[in-house]
């Protein structure tokens, strides 16, 4: 996971790098625009420098790719990382999965003046479209429904992305407009590499690389005046990691932060992500794990447990580090 690591590197200490509040409690500090490629013929690119919880990230995306918006599926199988943004009856509005499955649009009726729904499978558009025209340029699935966004609890992150067939391999590529660094990005580079690999399958092709195009990548720096310390100290903070020789000088850079900068605020605690961000970077990158998913059709694999169809081989990653996720 070089690539991960070398870009939250570029966040924290180029000079296009910035702190930016926003629309969270907990401020930030950001850079715009990277992209990253994950070969997946190398191995999973599962982070391995902390340990992630690969049961959360599969059944979120087979919560997309079942195109629901209730997180009881999520809770009924363990995963909570939706629970802030649902409303009490767990619904979140029309987000990922049912814009992928359920995408409505109106068509006249057959007696004319008058309009009925209809719903657009982008999923099984883009499948039929890899099957029998893999050279197109339009095979490209979008959450990201202008005229839905205001009814949605959050509106995506990723995006949009697009399918590339090139020499037998199936490549893909996401565009996603914010990027939580710490927390989400893991999560994204695990998800959509599963997907990929899930989708080659299903098309009879291997698995090409993961592309991940970021717009606003960022690393939450805590709140109030915990986070306000960082605005006034960015320089002296990108001059001290550009100043790293050695993995383990990143631990007093961290040192520094705690001994220098406000506490944090009791109720946020695990909302600076700057320190956790450094004890990752004091840790040398394990080798990637493999993922080998059973040879099902995917609808068959989106509605069973995941335990026998999904099986990760060689994870050992680092210990976990806890965060407070910014809502």
């Amino acid at each position: 996971m070089r690539q991960y690591l070398e870009h939250s590197l570029k966040v924290l200490t180029d000079a296009h790098s910035g702190y930016k509040p926003n629309r969270t409690l907990a401020d930030s500090i950001s850079r715009f625009g990277h992209q990253n490629e994950y070969d997946l013929s190398r191995g999973f690119p599962l982070l391995t420098t902390k340990k992630l919880h690969m049961n959360a990230i599969t059944y979120e995306l087979l919560w997309f790719l079942r195109g629901e918006t209730n997180i009881k599926f999520l809770r009924d199988n363990g995963v909570s990382i939706w629970d802030e943004w649902a409303d009490k009856n767990g619904d979140l509005g029309p987000v990922y999965g049912y814009q992928w499955r359920h995408w409505e649009k109106f068509v006249e009726s057959e007696s004319g003046g008058l309009y009925k729904k209809q719903k657009i499978d982008q999923l099984q558009e883009a499948l039929t479209l890899l099957k029998e025209k893999p050279d197109s340029r339009r095979i490209i699935i979008s959450a990201w429904n202008v005229a839905d966004i205001p009814k949605m609890a959050l509106p995506p992150c990723h995006l949009l992305f697009q399918f590339n067939v090139q020499g037998g391999r199936l490549d893909c590529q996401l565009y996603q407009r914010s990027c939580d660094m710490f927390l989400g990005v893991p999560f994204n580079i695990a998800s959509y590499a599963m997907f990929t690999q899930l989708m080659a399958q299903e098309t009879n092709l291997k698995p090409g690389l993961f592309v991940h195009t970021l717009g606003d990548a960022h690393f939450y720096c805590g709140t109030g005046e915990r986070g306000k310390w960082y605005g006034r100290n960015l320089d002296k903070l990108k001059e001290r990691i550009s100043n790293v020789k050695e993995k383990e000088e990143y631990l007093e850079v961290e040192n520094w932060i705690e001994e220098s900068a406000p506490p944090q605020d009791s109720e946020f605690l695990g909302a600076d992500h700057i320190p956790l961000i450094l004890s990752q970077l004091s840790r040398s990158p394990m080798e990637l794990p493999r993922l080998e998913i059973a040879k099902k059709p995917l609808e068959q694999l989106i509605t069973e447990k995941i335990d026998d169809n999904f099986k990760l081989i060689g994870y050992e990653p680092h210990p976990h580090i806890k965060a407070k996720v910014a809502v």
